[in-house]
């Protein structure tokens, strides 16, 4: 009786451990690092999510671009406009891409930004269009 309570347990504490950790993968919000580099203007952390290549677009100027460039383009616009702070308002999507409406408090001016993201080959997402844009 008692191997068959341990053995209840064990399956017991073994089914548990893998719903909580299936259930944390599908929870996991890939907004969450984004937001986080976007409200701290750290253009070199937030780089690490764009894609090899990607769209950029600051205040209407478009540039189809590499993650370097795409990463100095980031760095200038947080050099000229200091972030205080960044919140996701809106988010959408599908398994594989997802998007997201944020504001963006920097500089003294507020600004609507427009995240797009897909997964990629390694099971990873990556930005694929971030646009940037003052609210008036």
């Amino acid at each position: 009786m008692d191997r068959y309570i341990i053995g209840l347990l064990t399956a017991s504490v073994a089914f548990f451990v893998c719903q909580t950790a299936y259930g944390q993968d599908k929870g996991y919000d890939v907004f969450n690092p984004i937001s986080k580099y976007m409200e701290k203007g750290d253009a070199d952390k937030l780089s690490a999510w764009f894609s090899d290549n990607l769209e950029i677009t600051i205040f209407s100027k478009s540039n189809d671009t590499g993650r370097n460039q795409a990463r100095q383009i980031m760095k200038s616009f947080f050099i000229s406009y200091t972030p205080r702070s960044f919140e996701i308002t809106h988010k959408a999507g599908r398994s594989n891409m997802k998007s997201a409406l944020g504001i963006l408090n920097a500089g003294g001016e507020m600004f609507l930004v427009t995240i797009f993201v897909k997964m990629k080959e390694d099971d990873e997402y990556r930005i694929q269009q971030l646009k940037v844009e003052r609210l008036d």
